[in-house]
């Protein structure tokens, strides 16, 4: 009975309402390994899919998991039932070498000068 205690099944759901999964993972996974799991399985049809794990935000019970967590050690008591699947959410957030281009090109693009007469 031990051993399936260890076991916990996860779906991921998108941020379009759609689902990876439900996949069993054993306890002892860290949130990095479920990161490489979210990335190999991640729809090639969907834009702006993440490219590393940095891009890859991972949120069970309303907070956001570590990568040098293990499932085991972010499981909640309140939220996961035994033998049920647990749920995390994905959030896709690209790198802050990117924003940092972005932001540069539209302060480029966007100017604007008042004059008062």
């Amino acid at each position: 009975m031990a051993v399936v205690q260890d076991q916990l099944e996860i779906k991921f759901r998108l941020t379009d309402g759609s689902d990876i999964g439900p996949k069993t993972f054993p306890a002892a996974t860290s949130v990095a390994t479920l990161k490489e799991n979210i990335l190999a399985q991640w729809p090639k049809e969907k834009e702006n899919g993440p490219r590393t794990l940095k891009d890859v935000k991972l949120i069970s019970a309303g907070k956001i998991l570590e990568n040098n967590r293990t499932v085991g050690e972010c499981r909640s008591p309140l939220c996961d039932i035994p033998g049920g699947v647990t749920t995390m959410h994905v959030v896709v957030q690209p790198s802050s070498v990117e924003k940092g281009k972005k932001g540069a090109n539209q302060a480029k693009q966007s100017k604007c000068v008042c004059v008062i007469l």
